[in-house]
C-alpha cells in the first residue's frame, strides 16, 4: 500500500484517456498530470484510492525530448487542454496508441497498427466555447475537477474573435450591473457565455445562458457585440435549473438570425445554439471523407445513419449512395436535417424521428434493407438494443464513428459476436492539445 505524501521513483509506461501519465509503483498504478512518454520522476503521492493512486511530479530524473515549454500560460490550471507540454507528434502517438490498445484489449482484436491523421493547425480551430461566469464577474474555464473559474483572456485553441465576444459581454454585464450566477445559492442572472463561430462563412453567434427570463439593457449588449465583424445571431437561453447542464430548453433570439451557417464537405448547414456540430470543421471534413471511404459506396446502396443529428454525415453520404435514411430520437434535430437537405438540393435523403429499434421495425414494414449502417453515437456508445437492431437489419457493412475508444471497442466486440469482422480502423485528431480522439472502424458481415 502506497503512503500519501511519500516520495517514490517511477517511470511513465502509458497514458489514461484523460491524458494522465501512468506509472507503476510497487504494483500500483499511479496517475500523473503533465507527464511525458518514458520519463522517470520522483513522485509525491497526493491521493491513494482503492485501485490506484495519484501523484505529483517533484523532480524529473530522465527528461523526454518530446517535452516542450507550454505556449499557453493557463494550461496547468485550466481543465480544457492536456498536452501543451508535449510536441504535437508525441500527442498524436499517445492518441493512436490509445485507440489501438482499446480495440485489442477491450475489443478482442489483434491489430498490429492503425493510422492517425493529425491536424495541420493546432490553434484557433475550435468553433464553440462555453465560458462559465464566476460570482465576481470573471469568465474563463473551470479548473480541472472543480467549479472554480480560471479567468482567461486568450484561449489558443479558440479564434480570437471568440474571446473578443466574451470580453464584450463582460463589458456589458459590468455596465448594466448584471449579477453573475451563484450555483450555491441559485441566485444571480448570468451563468455562461456561449459563442459559436463558422470557419468558412465567418458568421458568429453569441448566446447568454441566464437564470431568468430576460436581460436588462439589451440595446447596450447589441451595440457592444455588433462591433465585431461577422456577428449574425445574438440570443438568450433560459436555464433556471440547478445542476451542471449548460443550456436550458428555451432559446430566444434578441438580434439577427436564429442560427449561423457553415460549409462542410461542400454542403451548407444551419447551426443553432443546441445543434450538434463538430468543433473542428477542417478535421471534421477529413473524418467524414474517411467514413465515406470506409463505406466504399458505389452509388447503388441504401445507407442508414442511426444517429443522424442534423444530417451532416447523412447528407455527405447522399452524394455517393442511391438512398440515405437518417434516424434520430430528437425531433428538432430531424426538422433541421430536413431543412439542411432542402437547402442543399438533396432529394435522395429522408429522415424520421425514432430510436434504432423503432427504425428497424419501420424499415422492415417497408421491406427496406440497408446495405450499410453508419453510426456516430454519443460518448456512451451504442446501447444493447441498438446492437440487436443492427444485427436484425443485417447490413453488409457497419461504419462506426466514435469519440470514445473504450465504448467503441466494447461495441466492436459485441458486433463481432453478431457475425461481423473488423476490416478497417483508424484515428483522426479533431482535438489538438486536448485528450479526446475520434476514430473510424468498418465492420463487414
Amino acid at each position: 500500500m502506497l503512503k500519501k505524501n511519500e516520495i517514490y521513483r517511477a517511470q511513465v509506461t502509458g497514458f489514461t484517456s484523460e491524458g494522465l501519465g501512468v506509472c507503476r509503483v510497487e504494483g500500483c498504478a499511479v496517475f500523473v498530470p503533465n507527464a511525458a512518454p518514458e520519463e522517470v520522476y520522483d513522485l509525491r503521492i497526493v491521493h491513494v484510492g482503492k485501485n490506484a493512486a495519484h501523484g505529483k511530479i517533484i523532480n524529473i530524473i530522465t527528461r523526454s525530448e518530446q517535452r516542450v515549454n507550454r505556449e499557453c500560460p493557463y494550461a496547468k490550471l485550466c481543465g480544457g487542454c492536456d498536452f501543451w507540454h508535449l510536441t504535437y507528434e508525441a500527442e498524436c502517438e499517445i492518441k493512436r496508441q490509445r485507440v489501438l490498445d482499446a480495440l485489442n484489449r477491450l475489443g478482442g482484436q489483434a491489430l498490429q497498427n492503425i493510422n492517425i491523421t493529425g491536424a495541420k493547425i493546432c490553434k484557433n480551430y475550435r468553433n464553440k466555447a462555453q465560458y462559465p461566469v464566476s460570482t465576481d464577474g470573471r469568465a474563463g474555464f473551470f479548473k480541472k475537477g472543480t467549479h472554480d473559474v480560471i479567468e482567461i483572456d486568450r484561449c489558443l485553441i479558440l479564434p480570437e474573435i471568440t474571446d473578443q465576444a466574451k470580453a464584450a459581454v463582460l463589458s456589458w454585464a459590468k455596465q448594466a450591473k448584471v449579477k453573475p450566477y451563484d450555483e450555491q445559492s441559485h441566485t444571480g442572472l448570468l451563468r455562461h457565455i456561449f459563442v459559436r463561430t463558422a470557419a468558412k462563412t465567418g458568421q458568429i453567434m453569441v448566446c447568454l445562458v441566464i437564470n431568468g427570463e430576460d436581460i436588462p439593457q439589451k440595446k447596450r449588449l447589441i451595440a457592444e457585440l455588433t462591433k465585431l465583424k461577422g456577428m449574425t445571431c445574438i440570443a438568450i437561453n433560459q436555464n433556471m435549473r440547478k445542476g451542471n447542464a449548460v443550456l436550458g430548453e428555451v432559446t430566444k433570439t434578441i438580434w439577427g438570425e436564429d442560427s449561423i451557417e457553415d460549409i462542410l464537405c461542400g454542403l451548407r448547414f444551419r447551426i443553432s445554439p443546441r445543434s450538434f456540430y463538430q468543433v473542428n470543421r477542417d478535421q471534421a471534413e477529413i473524418l467524414y471523407e474517411k467514413a465515406m471511404e470506409a463505406a466504399q459506396l458505389n452509388g447503388n446502396e441504401t445507407v442508414l445513419d442511426l444517429y443522424c443529428g442534423t444530417g451532416t454525415i447523412t447528407l455527405c453520404l447522399a452524394k455517393k449512395a442511391k438512398n440515405v435514411i437518417g434516424v434520430e430520437v430528437i425531433d428538432a434535430a430531424i426538422e433541421n436535417a430536413k431543412e439542411n437537405a432542402k437547402r442543399n438540393g438533396i432529394e435522395n435523403a429522408r429522415f424520421f424521428c425514432a430510436d434504432a429499434g423503432q427504425a428497424a421495425k419501420q424499415l422492415a414494414k417497408e421491406n427496406t434493407k440497408p446495405d450499410v449502417i453508419v453510426v456516430d453515437p454519443p460518448r456512451k456508445g451504442i446501447s444493447a438494443d441498438v446492437i440487436e437492431a443492427i444485427a436484425e437489419m443485417s447490413p453488409k457493412k457497419v461504419v462506426y464513428v466514435s469519440c470514445d475508444p473504450a465504448t467503441l471497442a466494447r461495441d466492436v466486440k459485441l458486433l463481432c459476436e453478431k457475425g461481423y469482422n473488423l476490416t478497417h480502423a483508424e484515428a483522426v485528431d479533431l482535438f489538438p492539445r486536448c485528450s479526446h480522439i475520434e476514430s473510424i472502424v468498418c465492420l463487414s458481415k
